[in-house]
């Protein structure tokens, strides 16, 4: 029954991978592969589902099976005793009645065993989710202190698995205001320096200090109300992108929800709309293009005015002249704000007050763009290959 529930899992995966991916699919001509792919599975899924009802089907037969056995046997014991003197008739009839009786809870039991079998197979994979270990919102014994930085990364040590460490001793202090962009080759640890960061991950070793306080000090919930994030994977829901918007902020009246689509620029192409701001998005959100999308996130983060803001290459599905507002805008909301800006295109951090380039999970250089370009290391080497072209 394990077997049958782990197929039926796959192939739920792949009925839901091709549904939300034909586009792709087609793109690549691979409907044939996957059609392949769901036969094989539906096969496998037929054969086990055959062993797992056959053996659960086959309780109830073999259960009347012995009934009838039992019965038989008594019956015909009963009756040389009978016939011997040995036994009233009654009393054999009272046997054959009781050996009834016991048998038909026997049988119910096989009955239902079917079901309590699947119930225990289902069972088991959903206490793999719940004896999970939960993550602690907190923890004793650790050391707060004073910081003169708003943010602070001391001697941080970190790994996805004890077998591989991917920061030995990562330390970055980051003042109030500041703009920090963050970037590196493909692997370097960005995007795991924001996780540790909103706390998806205990670090290992060392601290992080927001305030001079161990973020491990602070509740998760709290923690996140004071981080705003804008990702390079665009989420919203069904529902109004007026209610899109206000995600950041439930607090947020409409004033305040327009004012941070203007600032992002969504209010531009929203008025075009026909409801405005009370136009509804679909299910897969395919009545915007990627580019609006990604605006609206943006303003979702504006709209929840967080102290510390974190960009990661937002600005990915835009053309370059929205990308040139949305910088704009973002240098005058930025203002007295900590912001972190994790970016592949180095046009977009030339203004950072600060850029650290990390490489297997440690900085290695850090600078404003023209005094890295200067030293020829990392970052010069990431800066022509992007703009100078290879001869």
């Amino acid at each position: 029954m394990k077997t049958f529930l782990k197929k039926q899992g796959e192939q739920n995966a792949v009925i839901e991978e091709c549904f939300s991916g034909q586009t792709v699919i087609k793109s690549f001509n691979a409907e044939d592969k996957m059609i392949e792919t769901f036969r094989k599975l539906n096969e496998e899924m037929d054969r086990s589902s055959w062993q797992s009802h056959f053996l659960g089907s086959a309780c109830m037969p073999v259960m009347q099976t012995v009934k009838s056995v039992i019965y038989v046997f008594i019956a015909v014991t009963g009756a040389l005793l009978v016939s011997g003197g040995s036994m009233s008739i009654g009393d054999m009839q009272a046997f054959l009645i009781y050996s009834a009786l016991f048998s038909a809870p026997i049988n119910k039991f096989g009955m239902v065993l079917a079901e309590l079998i699947t119930a225990a197979a289902s069972a088991e994979r959903v206490f793999e989710v719940l004896d999970a270990d939960e993550m602690t919102d907190s923890e004793e014994g650790i050391e707060d202190r004073e910081e003169s930085a708003k943010l602070a990364f001391d001697h941080v040590k970190f790994g996805y698995t004890p077998e591989k460490i991917l920061m030995n001793d990562f330390n970055l202090e980051v003042n109030s205001g500041q703009t920090i962009a963050i970037v590196g080759h493909t692997g370097a640890g960005k995007t795991t320096l924001i996780n540790l960061l909103e706390r998806f991950y205990d670090i290992d070793d060392g601290a992080i200090r927001l305030d001079g306080i161990d973020i491990r000090n602070i509740e998760r919930t709290e923690l996140r109300k004071r981080i705003g994030m804008v990702l390079q994977d665009t989420w919203l829901f069904s529902g109004t992108i007026s209610d899109n918007i206000k995600y950041g902020n439930e607090e947020a009246d409409d004033e305040q929800i327009r004012r941070a689509a203007r600032a992002a620029y969504v209010e531009e192409f929203v008025l075009q709309l026909p409801d405005g701001y009370n136009t509804m998005l679909n299910e897969d959100v395919s009545n915007i293009s990627e580019g609006q999308k990604q605006l609206i996130t943006i303003a979702r983060a504006f709209a929840a005015d967080p102290e510390i803001l974190i960009l990661d290459e937002a600005t990915s599905s835009v053309d370059s002249r929205t990308e040139v507002l949305i910088q704009k805008a973002m240098k005058e909301l930025l203002k007295g704000r900590t912001s972190f800006v994790i970016a592949h295109r180095l046009s977009t951090i030339y203004g950072a007050d600060n850029i650290i380039v990390m490489s297997s999970g440690d900085i290695v250089e850090t600078g404003k763009h023209a005094e890295l370009i200067k030293t020829g290391g990392v970052y010069s080497d990431i800066y022509k290959s992007q703009f100078i072209p290879s001869v």
